[in-house]
């Protein structure tokens, strides 16, 4: 078969390291019966074992030359390819809970990670290998460097679990930064249910807008102090020091008193 060369545009970068596949397989811990689908199947690493352990498996691949090797595979027969975009895919096409598995790209993985949210009562679980620095990001909790916009609207649906760290030698071509694999697992109201996701969602935007400054700054126009010290939080916090909870409780406390014009 002939060598595929990694494309800078789709961010290719294709996991090799056996122990690291084997690994990732293990926490899938996928079943026959399950619907697993995974997300840049690349040169099938990953897709090799799991195709082994299950009837079917879905696959999402945007590379036509690749697509067309995975039609040639001795387990072909098992594959539902999707060929196109994952960010345009509807992951509600595939029926069923789904656990979620993939090498994402860097250059997609975070407006990715925002859809999930959207699908998150359909999946059973999600292992992915991203960049070390936002699987960091996803897993902080309040109060240290890496906590953010991304930590507190993600850690709304999913508890989640950074497993192990792989150094760029585990690639081909080998990336310029370390990997991680995360695992998500949804969690209905882990940090409470907000009244108007939406509403929740552009709170929290504003909120981390400047880093640097309080939450006072950053709410001004929207929020009083008043308002801030009712649900708990301190006027004069800067935005990464308020725990995800509280920014739930200060979204459904507007709402019940009126001050949801700002939205948009």
């Amino acid at each position: 078969m002939k060598e595929h060369r990694a494309r800078k545009r789709f961010g290719q970068n294709f996991l090799q390291d056996k122990t690291i596949i084997q690994d990732i397989v293990r926490a899938v811990r996928p079943q026959p019966e399950d619907t697993v689908l995974e997300i840049g199947p690349g040169l099938a690493a990953i897709t090799t074992p799991l195709a082994a352990m299950v009837d079917q498996l879905h696959v999402i691949e945007i590379d036509r030359d690749i697509v067309a090797r995975l039609r040639t595979l001795p387990f072909a027969s098992k594959l539902i390819i999707h060929e196109g975009d994952v960010l345009q895919f509807d992951f509600a096409s595939v029926p069923g809970r789904k656990k979620i598995v993939g090498n994402l790209p860097y250059n997609i993985s975070t407006p990715l990670l925002f859809r999930f949210g959207e699908y998150a009562d359909d999946i059973v679980d999600m292992h992915f290998m991203m960049q070390k620095e936002v699987v960091e990001r996803m897993v902080a909790v309040a109060g240290s460097n890496d906590y953010g916009r991304l930590s507190v609207m993600l850690q709304y649906f999913f508890e989640m679990e950074s497993l192990l760290d792989v150094p760029p030698q585990a690639f081909n071509p080998a990336p310029k930064v370390d990997s991680a694999v995360v695992r998500m697992i949804p969690q209905h109201g882990r940090i409470g249910i907000a009244q108007d996701f939406a509403h929740f969602a552009a709170l929290v935007k504003q909120a981390f807008r400047q880093r640097r400054k309080t939450i006072h700054n950053n709410l001004k126009e929207w929020v009083d102090d008043a308002a801030l010290m009712a649900v708990g939080i301190d006027p004069c916090c800067r935005p990464e020091r308020i725990p995800p909870e509280l920014y739930v409780g200060l979204s459904n406390y507007l709402l019940q008193n009126g001050a949801s014009v700002w939205i948009g």
